[in-house]
């Protein structure tokens, strides 16, 4: 049975929803530079021998649809290479690598490209989900009971099936949060000892210039025919955005605390927005 390793990578820079400096830039084009990018690396690589593109998408609709890896593979030039683009939300890009590792070690073929985009910025074009009148009713007791624990007073969440009935299929990160902190006994504390960590090691790794290191992407996604900007230029564009998302956080613990203490919803009881971040447009 073959093995199956990874070769090369590429990634673009992490920018903010609707106010980064990533924000014209379409899905299909940021997997094209970064499918390029990794390609770059193994020059000894020929493309007719990659046997598909998988690609990963939470919302695979408006910009982000009809089959983006395919889409990506025609804009390559490849027009030999198909493509499928899945979902698994959060871990859809996660689940193409272990298609591409499956697939290499069933014999299916020695070369595969495992991709994920997510532009929450681009969503106004459309997206896969949140459609008027497209949610299952087999799920409205569900959807009413999420409510319930969403308000005041919120009772302790428990298996809906121990009760006879279905969860919610369409609840939102934030309440799945909750539910699962409570069902792991996380703690407030120990969730904004772990925010703060992370701030730490986000201000540590942009004093190092680690966060800048796909700067490319950046600088050929800023310049036009009409405006010349240089890489240097750009990737101080992408500094300023995680300057700013990093200024936009609590820094310590007594923060976190007043933050909480001033919460107007009282049901939140773990989750704020110092401790808790939504990654929005992203390869």
């Amino acid at each position: 049975m073959p093995e199956a390793v990874i070769v090369a990578t590429a990634r673009s820079p992490i920018g903010r929803a609707f106010k980064g400096s990533l924000t014209t830039i379409r899905p299909d084009e940021a997997v094209r530079q970064m499918v390029a990018a990794a390609l770059a690396k193994v020059p000894q690589l020929d493309p007719a021998d990659i046997s598909d593109l998988m690609l990963g998408c939470g919302l695979p609709g408006g910009e982000q649809g009809f089959n983006m890896a395919r889409v990506v593979a025609i804009m390559m030039g490849y027009d030999h290479l198909p493509g499928t683009t899945i979902t698994r939300y959060c871990s859809s890009s996660l689940q193409t690598t272990r298609m591409a590792f499956h697939a290499i070690k069933a014999g299916e073929g020695d070369a595969f490209l495992s991709a994920g985009v997510e532009c929450v910025s681009r969503y106004g074009k459309g997206s896969s989900d949140s459609w008027p009148d497209t949610q299952n009713p087999v799920f409205a007791g569900a959807l009413e009971r999420t409510a319930v624990r969403s308000g005041a007073c919120a009772p302790d969440w428990r298996d809906p099936r121990e009760d006879g009935e279905v969860p919610d299929v369409y609840v939102a990160m934030g309440q799945t949060a909750e539910n699962v902190a409570q069902l792991r006994g996380i703690t407030r504390q120990a969730q904004d000892e772990f925010g703060v960590r992370s701030q730490n090691l986000a201000e540590k790794a942009l004093a190092n210039s680690q966060l800048l290191d796909a700067r490319f992407l950046a600088a050929r996604a800023l310049v036009d025919a009409d405006q010349i900007v240089s890489a240097r230029a750009a990737a101080a564009t992408i500094a300023t955005d995680v300057q700013a998302a990093a200024q936009a956080h609590a820094k310590i613990i007594e923060g976190l605390i007043l933050l909480h203490e001033h919460d107007a919803r009282k049901a939140i009881e773990v989750l704020s927005a110092a401790n808790s971040v939504v990654v929005p447009c992203r390869m």
